[in-house]
């Protein structure tokens, strides 16, 4: 900003210094995209490994939701009607559907098999 400032003058904001400075902001620009965006995706990969592990210490988790990630968007999807339909169970409702959810060969939501979830 202050290179601009003080060059200005000197050029008198010819058309040639004006393109010279938008090209290098929009190089500057570009070029801070993309360290913010590899930034963001290396802390959701810590996020979603710190998340896994959580899944994989408590005792009657579904850990195969760890393989979320993988999922395509349709069993994605149907994952979340799921947990939306669960959130609208009554209370005494839902302690039963997560107790059968949790053993081995239940589904992760309910209507949804297990095999189609991975």
């Amino acid at each position: 900003m202050l290179l601009w400032a003080a060059v200005g003058p000197v050029v008198g904001y010819s058309a040639n210094w004006q393109l010279v400075i938008n090209t290098g902001t929009t190089i500057a620009t570009f070029l801070m995209l993309f360290v913010l965006q590899n930034s963001q995706n290396r802390d959701t990969k810590a996020v979603n490994v710190k998340l896994d592990e959580l899944l994989r210490a408590l005792k009657g988790a579904r850990t195969a939701l760890a393989a979320a990630g993988d999922m395509s968007d349709e069993a994605l999807e149907q994952l979340e009607q799921g947990f939306r339909a669960l959130a609208d169970t009554p209370q005494a409702e839902s302690k039963v559907v997560s107790d059968n959810v949790t053993s081995e060969s239940a589904p992760i939501v309910p209507g949804i098999s297990k095999e189609a979830a991975i």
